[in-house]
């Protein structure tokens, strides 16, 4: 699978390891291809540019699915959602990236370097690719009301 991955500076904040950098390996052992759609170290940058690429990423095909982590998640997953064909979801426990898989086919995953530890977005980004949307006829038509 295709994924685009970036952070604020937040992926970076210490102690390490670093949390963009952990995740994008963490993603690469899966066998994901991952581009790196910024930013690459500590210095103050504006969520909403990474989050653009990410979605800029997903709407124009060079990617699947789309991770965004920032201090708590939901600026980037503000910032995503603005765009036309983007459904992305801040979570914390597993239940929340099943379920937004299953129920609301997230096609990005916005994790907080500030409210998870690692190893739990580790956790959320495995359940998070490894369930699939349902199809079930209420959801896909919940899906489309937001698509209108």
């Amino acid at each position: 699978m295709r994924i685009a991955v970036g952070s604020d500076h937040a992926g970076f904040e210490s102690p390490e390891p670093f949390y963009k950098p952990s995740i994008v390996a963490h993603l690469e052992l899966r066998g994901c291809m991952v581009t790196d759609c910024g930013t690459s170290g500590p210095d103050a940058v504006d969520y909403p540019d990474v989050a653009q690429r990410v979605c800029q990423e997903i709407l124009e095909g060079r990617a699947e699915r789309g991770v965004l982590i920032c201090g708590t998640g939901i600026g980037m997953s503000i910032s995503a959602n603005r765009h036309h064909g983007i459904r992305a979801a801040v979570c914390t426990t597993a239940e929340m990236a099943r379920l937004t898989r299953l129920h609301n086919d997230a096609n990005v995953l916005c994790l907080g370097r500030r409210v998870s530890d690692l190893e739990t977005c580790f956790l959320l980004v495995d359940v998070w690719m490894e369930t699939a949307f349902s199809g079930e006829a209420r959801h896909v038509g919940r899906l489309r009301k937001m698509d209108k």
